[in-house]
């Protein structure tokens, strides 16, 4: 229906939002569609980095140890890349959903060389919901650092940084055709949306303080500070299940919620009343920009988790009439998706 027409759109500029008119295609180069309405600054039609580089020391969730990031700016066109420099050489890790070698608790990536960056979600959700396109994320050591289970810090320090824009343009994922993946209890699917990116999330928790939560978030038009700000959690019963999988050694109360029964164990509570379901949220954006960019369509979940994302993604791009990737103008696409060579599959 929007087959020949021109789109206006909004690009916020250092002074104030400007309504500017452009032309978008997918899949036929002469089709034209219809970009999300943009109100923020969050989501533009053009590529960004950050304008500076920012740096967090922590530890690892997981693993329990020390770790440095560093997050500097990339150029136009290279995705958002890792390195490990605690290893000298084949050090580059790709975030792709293809990459992906376990789910277990959080997001593991890997390279053909073994070298893996863990619990990712957190940093990709707030690049995700940033909008920004291009990064080089430097570690020495495997896992992101936890800070205090939310992406606040790192929202705070990408928006500290600024952005600096490219004249190059966003490239969008539109979904063409619902799909549906379903593991037991677990559902998720995704289906084709004109102008927005959504996600409605569900968890059931036997717990009674937990019990039943649902959010649904507009990626490209809410406010998303209590995504950003909501921790992840668990049940004290589960502590020991952790310790038996050989994780969460570094969990504490300074970087997890711990429900006890009908009760918060940290002193300071919950941030917001959904936080529980809205730090699934955080994780599930963080695992859908495992797909290279951001993504036009409508996302529903029930009771899943990164694993469930990941083989959603998976199912989503093994047929190309599922998707059409949104091109304004150009012709080099970031590597995070199309690069191949760089991607290896889990069984």
């Amino acid at each position: 229906p929007y087959e020949g027409i021109l789109y206006a759109g909004v690009m916020i500029t250092e002074k104030g939002p400007k309504v500017i008119e452009f032309n978008c295609r997918f899949g036929d180069p002469e089709t034209q569609v219809l970009l999300p309405r943009l109100n923020t600054d969050l989501v533009s039609i053009i590529q960004k980095t950050i304008n500076k580089k920012f740096s967090v020391s922590g530890i690892g969730v997981h693993t329990g140890l020390k770790v440095n990031m560093n997050v500097l700016p990339a150029p136009v066109n290279s995705g958002v890349i890792f390195k490990r420099i605690d290893i000298k050489n084949n050090n580059t890790v790709i975030p792709n959903y293809r990459n992906v070698v376990d789910a277990t608790l959080c997001t593991t990536i890997s390279n053909e060389y073994n070298v893996k960056v863990s619990t990712i979600e957190h940093l990709m959700g707030a690049l995700y919901g940033l909008g920004v396109d291009n990064v080089i994320v430097e570690l020495d050591s495997q896992e992101v650092p936890i800070v205090d289970g939310s992406a606040k810090k790192f929202v705070e320090l990408i928006l500290d940084s600024g952005f600096k824009n490219y004249e190059e343009p966003i490239k969008l994922i539109k979904v063409n055709s619902k799909i549906e993946f379903t593991e037991g209890y677990k559902t998720i699917s995704i289906d084709k949306s004109n102008v927005s990116s959504e996600i409605d999330f569900e968890i059931k928790y036997n717990n009674p303080l937990v019990k039943t939560q649902r959010n649904k978030v507009s990626l490209f038009e809410d406010d998303l500070k209590d995504i950003y700000n909501s921790r992840t959690f668990c049940l004290y019963e589960d502590i020991k299940k952790l310790e038996a999988l050989g994780l969460g050694k570094g969990g504490s109360l300074d970087n997890a919620i711990v429900v006890k029964n009908n009760s918060i164990l940290n002193k300071e509570g919950l941030r917001n009343k959904l936080e529980f379901v809205n730090h699934k949220i955080l994780d599930c954006m963080g695992d859908l920009y495992l797909s290279g960019y951001r993504i036009i369509g409508s996302l529903r979940c029930s009771q899943g988790g990164h694993s469930l994302t990941n083989k959603l993604l998976k199912k989503l791009f093994d047929d190309r009439s599922n998707y059409s990737l949104i091109e304004i103008k150009g012709k080099n696409l970031p590597h995070s998706f199309t690069d191949r060579n760089q991607l290896r599959s889990i069984a």
